[in-house]
């Protein structure tokens, strides 16, 4: 991603290294992202691991996006855990968005388990190529 982009995008960091968010009460998850800038959007592309497109929320409010995935707990009927080594939360990651993203077209979608969010760039951030005349 271009530093010169005016369709920015900023991580708010928020991850001790263990992938766990450490302000909150309940167990919740930064997901990894991918960021990808093209020539008319940018994509964040996030791993939520036992999502469903109902479980998700995508916000955008005063230029911050708002990601959070709810993951329902698994909690299996007459039967005692022995090893529970997955824990199951929900995942919350925000971004500040620069005004060359046009808000209004925001729009995502979850497919097994990944959720991507198209962020398309305002027709003035958009990259042109500018004709050099010769006098």
């Amino acid at each position: 991603m271009s530093n010169t982009s005016n369709a920015s995008l900023a991580c708010k960091r928020v991850d001790s290294g263990t992938g766990v968010e450490p302000v909150r009460r309940t167990r919740t998850y930064v997901p990894a992202v991918d960021i990808v800038e093209r020539s008319d959007e940018m994509l964040i592309v996030a791993d939520v691991p036992g999502v469903s497109a109902d479980g998700v929320e995508v916000s955008y409010e005063r230029g911050e996006l708002r990601l959070h995935a709810r993951v329902a707990d698994r909690e299996p009927t007459g039967c005692e855990w022995l090893l529970r080594e997955f824990g199951v939360g929900d995942f919350v990651r925000s971004f500040r968005v620069g005004e060359g993203i046009d808000s209004s077209r925001i729009d995502a979608e979850i497919k097994d388990g990944v959720l991507t969010v198209r962020l398309p760039k305002a027709e003035a951030a958009k990259r042109r190529k500018i004709t050099v005349k010769a006098n």
